[in-house]
């Protein structure tokens, strides 16, 4: 019987198109994977990649035998998980990637619980603002908004991605309170700078009704970083657009408040991404369950909702 190393090995490079991506995934080296898919195409007798020094391409009949192994494969990789799950603890190195600001506010503080439940487990995780390859770059699971769900991912909403309209208590004091977007436009403007393209991010607001509206914010600061832009409108130096979980702590402390609380911009949700369940190691899919739980027994998906006005900032014990 073949091992079920050589078929991973395979499934591997043929999803991620070379050795040294399926490597990363599968903490292999290059080399070891090229002899594992070696060994299998030498047992069958057939090729099943025609290589070259820029990519790895399925021969068809390797695109046969894919298809044919692939869904038997990761139902036998299950089995094991379930096993080792009944069986022993969850053990290995967990790379996980999420924002710094989120990641050090609301994971980072369940990093204790979550060792104590699982002390095989050894976090390494990864705090930076720019969208990850998951698969290709070897992570586990990542955590954040607006990642592109690319072939052998799957993602787990945990809270809505709302931005809202803020300034500081002192920064407000003698100025009119705006009617709507558009009154953005005459107060100061703290602005985020998008890493990724280098423009300006532009938000359009929605209230309940439906009603939709530019939000007329100008520039008189420029910050590439949500939390940085945060921090600047607690210290009275204008107006921001902010997501909520960065805003929660400051409204909660008083530092921030809503200049628009029935107004607010969607940008879709905040959610856990891991590779496809059928291939999904114990280590991942306890952690996924662990924050899947938190964050629904804190109700932090009604806290970190714009649509609900004013009502959610108050302190929740």
């Amino acid at each position: 019987m073949e091992s079920l190393a050589n078929l991973e090995a395979f499934i591997r490079s043929a999803e991620l198109g070379s050795f040294s991506a399926a490597g990363r995934r599968l903490a292999l080296t290059p080399a070891a994977v090229s002899r594992n898919v070696a060994t299998l195409e030498r047992n069958l007798g057939i090729r099943l990649f025609q290589r070259s020094t820029r990519k790895l391409t399925l021969t068809e009949a390797g695109e046969r035998f894919l298809s044919e192994i692939r869904d038997h494969v990761g139902a036998l990789q299950t089995a094991i998980t379930e096993v080792s799950l009944e069986g022993g603890e969850p053990a290995g190195v967990l790379k996980v990637s999420m924002s710094p600001h989120f990641g050090t506010n609301y994971i980072l503080p369940l990093l204790p619980d979550f060792m104590a439940r699982y002390p095989r487990i050894r976090p390494e995780w990864t705090f930076e603002n720019r969208q990850v390859d998951l698969i290709a770059e070897g992570y586990d699971a990542a955590i954040g908004g607006g990642l592109e769900l690319s072939s052998g991912t799957v993602s787990r909403v945990l809270a809505p991605a709302h931005i809202v309209a803020v300034a500081s208590p002192a920064y407000m004091r003698g100025r009119a309170l705006p009617p709507d977007p558009a009154g953005l436009a005459a107060l100061e403007g703290i602005q985020l700078r998008s890493s990724n393209t280098g423009r300006i991010r532009q938000w359009i607001m929605r209230n309940a009704a439906g009603d939709e509206m530019p939000a007329a914010l100008t520039e008189k600061i420029v910050m590439n970083d949500p939390a940085a832009v945060a921090r600047a409108a607690s210290l009275g130096l204008g107006v921001a657009m902010i997501a909520m979980p960065d805003g929660v702590m400051y409204f909660e402390r008083g530092e921030l408040i809503r200049l628009l609380p029935e107004w607010y911009a969607d940008i879709g949700t905040i959610s856990i991404y891991y590779a496809s369940r059928t291939l999904l190691p114990a280590k991942t899919r306890v952690f996924v369950d662990f924050i899947t739980e938190h964050f629904r027994r804190n109700g932090l998906a009604k806290r970190f909702a714009g649509s609900l006005g004013a009502s959610n900032f108050r302190k929740q014990s």
